[in-house]
């Protein structure tokens, strides 16, 4: 019977085709073909990209990814800002006469044979890092064949004036900057962006990123990942010398959010002047309006002193914070929180670990009804996906905020504007634990809906895969890029 139905549908269509072909015999081919196609059995062929999962994906964030009831007008960004001076990692070690050897990590460099050893470290394991460099000659004569190495780009550098640059972007915000501005940043600066007049210098700090590609080789070496290795010595910013010109300019700028970073800088300085320095800060936090909430961006660090100092005594004073996988760890080992046994993050970063420290950071560190804390909202991000974690009734359009973060990874990444599923890959694992510390829930992804949501004790986690860039043309600043995009999608509640 199936097989008669076939035939007669089949033969109908010849002979419908046919009466046309006779009646119009001029009717064009492409016509002919196009009156065919449409009278042909089956689904309609769907769009290139849309079936596959990264398809699906990206347009399941199109349509979560929707503005807050409430936004932002004014954006207050300090204090580290830089030039930064990109270029391939492995063509600069040769231009300086280096030759590949062993890797070991340095928390200071010293040297450029320290320098060699940090970048195959942490090349071999495909994994961001930013040191110190303390000898200023030879850190500048390192940055003068670095800035004139042919294919060499210089960029706004520096996560205050790379969130101040993403976030200008947007016509509708006022952005302020207050940072070490030289006279080739304030070129390279959006428009957009307000400097005050104070935080203007006559030179500029440059830092050095050394890219490599997934892949790349050098001697024994084989990099897993595409990342970078970043060094300078920036003593401005590590003094962090832009703060009280930053704080002192938000009475006038009247901003409704103020994002912090540069915390990491104070690496190259004494014990000493650290402390002093993070009392500063803390003191100049409490100075903002109440009602104004602050997001602490964070950066690679190797001081756990340092570290620990700024969970006890930063965190409480602000509102929010973003971080990647290895700050986290770092964060972790450095506070004695969760999972702080574990040395390393053994490929991907376990979901279930991630969210463990998350939940202790908001549950010891943040805002509660018997701690004085500010802090509510953690924006975690690792290459293959992002976690957004909130304290219940303080935030609101969570979903679309991480969704819209893991979305520009893909398209800074691959310097597109819109999501190309054909550069990019879905390489967050398939399923995974929610926790396990605890009786986690066990989830399996759907790229259909993208951003999954789970709950702990008042705390809300919202996590989605990112669709990676399988050849990315830039890597640096993707973390601000991320943070900044999930800032700009997020309200918060009024009560602030």
């Amino acid at each position: 019977m199936a097989l008669w139905r076939g035939s007669a549908y089949a033969g109908f269509l010849a002979l419908a085709v046919g009466c046309v072909f006779l009646l119009e015999p001029e009717l064009p081919g492409s016509a002919l073909r196009s009156f065919w196609s449409s009278l042909c059995l089956g689904p309609a062929s769907a769009p290139p990209g849309a079936v596959s999962p990264e398809g699906r994906l990206a347009a399941a964030w199109d349509a979560l990814i929707v503005r807050p009831v409430r936004r932002w007008r004014r954006v207050a960004v300090g204090v580290n800002a830089c030039v930064d001076v990109v270029l391939s990692g492995v063509k600069l070690l040769q231009a300086l006469g280096l030759s590949p050897g062993n890797g070991k990590d340095h928390s200071v460099l010293h040297s450029r044979n320290d320098l060699k050893e940090a970048f195959i470290h942490f090349m071999g394991k495909g994994a961001a890092a930013e040191r110190f460099f303390s000898d200023k000659e030879t850190f500048h004569d390192i940055a003068q064949v670095a800035s004139e190495f042919p294919g060499a780009q210089h960029y706004v550098g520096g996560n205050a004036a790379l969130i101040g640059q993403k976030f200008a972007a947007n016509s509708d915000l006022k952005v302020l900057l207050c940072g070490p501005v030289g006279p080739k940043l304030h070129e390279l600066l959006d428009d957009n962006v307000f400097v005050p007049p104070e935080s203007l210098q006559e030179v500029d700090e440059f830092h050095l990123i050394l890219e490599y590609q997934s892949g790349e080789e050098w001697g024994q070496l084989k990099a897993p990942h595409a990342n970078r290795f970043i060094f300078s010595h920036d003593l401005s910013n590590g003094a962090m010398n832009m703060l009280e010109v930053f704080v002192s300019s938000l009475e006038e700028f009247q901003p409704d959010l103020v994002v912090l970073s540069g915390l990491h800088m104070m690496e190259g300085q004494s014990k000493e002047l650290q402390r002093k320095r993070l009392l500063e800060v803390v003191t100049s936090i409490s100075d903002i309006p109440t009602g104004i909430p602050v997001h602490l961006e964070l950066a690679s660090m190797t001081n756990r002193e340092l570290m620990s100092s700024i969970v006890h005594q930063v965190f409480p004073a602000v509102t929010s914070l973003g971080l990647n996988e290895q700050e986290l760890l770092f964060l972790t080992q450095s506070a004695s929180g969760p999972h702080s046994s574990l040395s390393s993050w053994n490929g991907v970063p376990d979901v279930g670990i991630v969210s463990d420290i998350l939940f202790w950071i908001l549950k010891e560190h943040g805002k509660s009804k018997s701690r004085a804390s500010d802090l509510t909202r953690i924006h975690f991000h690792t290459l293959v996906y992002h976690i957004l974690a909130t304290v219940d009734g303080h935030w609101a359009n969570q979903l679309a905020a991480v969704a819209a973060g893991a979305r520009v990874a893909g398209t800074q990444a691959c310097a597109t504007e819109t999501i190309d599923t054909s550069r990019v890959s879905l390489r967050a694992p398939r399923e995974f634990m929610t926790s396990h510390s605890e009786a986690g829930s066990r989830i399996v992804l759907n790229p259909n809906k993208p951003v999954v949501e789970w709950y702990r004790e008042g705390i809300s986690f919202y996590f989605t895969p990112v669709l990676v860039c399988k050849d990315p043309i830039r890597t640096v600043g993707l973390g601000d890029a991320i943070s900044a995009e999930g800032l700009f999608y997020s309200e918060v509640h009024s009560h602030y």
